[in-house]
């Protein structure tokens, strides 16, 4: 099966939970999270201020975050076709048992 590598260019944070993305290869598209922001990784990108830290990791070429947060680039490059399914997956996050720390 192949996978396209896309790589992020830029982002920019549009509040409260979107991202304004261009991609390598000129596409841009803008993608509103607020559907999936739940669970141990994402949950914590409810707080505004944690979610406004988005940044471009220049290695990895996709949106990262202080929390070790991050999405496949090709995932929000083709976003329409996978929203649906995300929001899914984030409904079982939300009713997932908090981590415990050891």
């Amino acid at each position: 099966m192949q996978h396209a590598i896309y790589r992020i260019a830029e982002c920019q944070y549009l509040p409260p939970y979107g991202l304004q993305l261009r991609f390598d290869d000129g596409l841009e598209r803008i993608v509103d999270l607020e559907d999936i922001l739940e669970g141990q990784i994402y949950g914590p990108l409810r707080d505004k201020m944690i979610f406004s830290r988005v940044s471009v990791d220049p290695e990895i070429h996709t949106v990262t975050w202080p929390n070790g947060a991050d999405f496949d680039p090709a995932v929000l490059h083709d976003w329409p076709a996978h929203r649906d399914s995300f929001v899914e997956a984030a409904k079982s996050w939300k009713k997932a048992p908090p981590a415990t720390r050891e």
